[in-house]
């Protein structure tokens, strides 16, 4: 790739102004590497150096993996994509929505007009929110005492939908079920189960919900981004005991492990020597299934956490298993048809398999949605695509 420098250049700039405090991107194409680097500092209160080999919190680049092992599942008639997802966890059996509270504050519920289904789960159509974009879901969990996802706790998952499955979407916890789905019908924990049926054969030795002690000499510190707009670092670790693995947002991991993942979505299902899934399944993972729904903004109820996020607001995006899929060419130059998505921390990967190319980019600060990382990551996107244009010897059209 005739721009390695180039990027490298938007990185450091970025890193070295203290724009962001560390960052680690790596792109590929089905069979080669064609980028790396690592720029910054792990830790903005220490003196180690971001390295390739550095341990994220990639959260919500959780999902994909955990729909991905659900779909072997599937393939092996297990689970079933439309089926009635309360036949396998029966706490999903009555879904109840939530509609307001009443007078004296107590939350008001009725039955949900239809079943819930692990379609509808994987393209968060069922239902399910995070408290982070949606203010009247923080408001039932402060009243019930409701603990948040993020303590892994098996009581942050009893809780109402917001609207009738199938009917909108709407970003959730959707994920978190699919892992609970996969454990019920596998008879794993998830994490062994995802560490038999897709770390261990795609050889991704540095991924996993628990860190690991080699992993943990390499851990990326935690940023929170100031309303002044400078970086400080923060304590932030997930529960290291959890009473439930988390497949919405659980996993730490490496982009050059990542990169492996995505790498075998690009070669249909094939990585490392092992088919871990089938191509149909891959092409089918890829498309919408959300039918005439669309994916919409997220408005931030939580501004530590997370800015609003409104991902190329100009285009339709739809939802795949379990994937953002833009309808059109991106200003960066993703082709239509692609797939992404992200995590809290500032994470972010694409899978183009028109072009049969893939990025990851890894960043660990908060608010989500973060200008500053926003900009490294369409930088290095730019870089990529002009490298494969270059490469071609043609511009893209």
């Amino acid at each position: 790739m005739h721009n390695q420098a180039e990027i490298d250049e938007v990185l450091r700039k970025t890193s070295d102004a203290k724009e962001i405090p560390g960052v680690v991107a790596i792109a590929a194409s089905g069979s080669d590497v064609l980028y790396h680097g690592a720029f910054g500092k792990r830790d903005l209160s220490k003196p180690d150096a971001m390295t390739e080999d550095s341990v994220f919190w990639i959260a919500s680049m959780t999902k994909a993996v955990t729909s991905a092992g659900a779909m072997q599942l599937v393939e092996q008639g297990k689970l079933a994509l439309d089926a009635p997802i309360g036949e396998v966890l029966p706490d999903l059996a009555k879904p109840q929505v939530l509609e307001g509270f009443d007078d004296a504050g107590k939350p008001k519920l009725r039955p949900a007009k239809g079943p819930i289904t692990l379609r509808q789960l994987m393209t968060h159509t069922a239902g399910f929110c995070y408290d982070m974009w949606n203010a009247e879901f923080a408001t039932y969990m402060e009243k019930t005492g409701t603990p948040g996802i993020i303590t892994c706790q098996n009581a942050a998952l009893k809780t109402p939908v917001m609207t009738d499955p199938g009917t909108r979407w709407e970003y959730g916890t959707n994920i978190d079920f699919v892992g609970k789905a996969v454990e019920a019908v596998s008879g794993k924990k998830l994490d062994a189960y995802l560490r038999d049926n897709m770390f261990a054969p795609l050889g991704m030795s540095d991924t996993g919900f628990k860190i690991a002690d080699d992993m943990r000499k390499r851990l990326v510190g935690m940023h929170a981004r100031g309303e002044d707009g400078q970086l400080a670092s923060m304590p932030f670790e997930l529960e290291q005991s959890p009473e439930f693995h988390m497949g919405g947002g659980g996993l730490y991991s490496t982009a050059a492990d990542y990169i492996k993942f995505t790498q075998m979505i690009l070669n249909k299902g094939r990585g490392n020597g092992n088919q871990v899934l089938k191509a149909e399944t891959i092409a089918m993972m890829g498309q919408n299934q959300m039918g005439d729904l669309n994916m919409t903004k997220m408005t931030t109820a939580a501004p530590p956490y997370t800015n609003d996020v409104d991902l190329y607001p100009e285009q339709v995006k739809k939802w795949g298993l379990s994937f953002m899929i833009n309808t059109a060419r991106t200003a960066e130059g993703r082709s239509a048809g692609s797939l992404a998505w992200a995590g809290l921390a500032n994470t972010y990967y694409w899978i183009d398999p028109a072009r049969d190319i893939t990025g990851v980019i890894l960043m660990q600060l908060l608010p989500f949605a973060d200008g500053k990382c926003l900009e490294a990551f369409a930088g290095f996107e730019r870089g990529v695509y002009a490298g494969l244009d270059a490469g071609s010897g043609k511009k893209a059209a």
